[in-house]
């Protein structure tokens, strides 16, 4: 299961992120967005769990709990919405 983790502190690593959920089970994969020109968090990331039910846990467990001073935003990642085309840059 994807898992969507939001209002994460910008100083958090992609290892702070792994050792959270890695309470909750096996953590398959770990993203913290960034900006792509200065590479700063953007303040949210996803969580892959191989297990739905550890990925339930960990979903009910994080949501709402403090990691490094701000209140956690978790719950199962949506799929993208399809957006439009763009049109040329000029």
């Amino acid at each position: 299961m994807n898992i969507y983790v939001g209002n994460l502190p910008y100083s958090v690593s992609d290892s702070d992120l792994r050792d959270a959920f890695s309470a909750y089970g096996e953590v398959s994969s770990v993203n913290i967005i960034t900006d792509r020109m200065t590479g700063q968090s953007k303040g949210f990331g996803f969580v892959e769990m191989g297990d739905n039910s550890q990925a339930d846990a960990a979903i009910k467990g994080l949501n709402g709990s403090d990691l490094g001073g701000r209140s956690l935003t978790v719950n199962q990642a949506k799929p993208r919405a399809e957006r439009p085309a763009r049109g040329p840059r000029y």
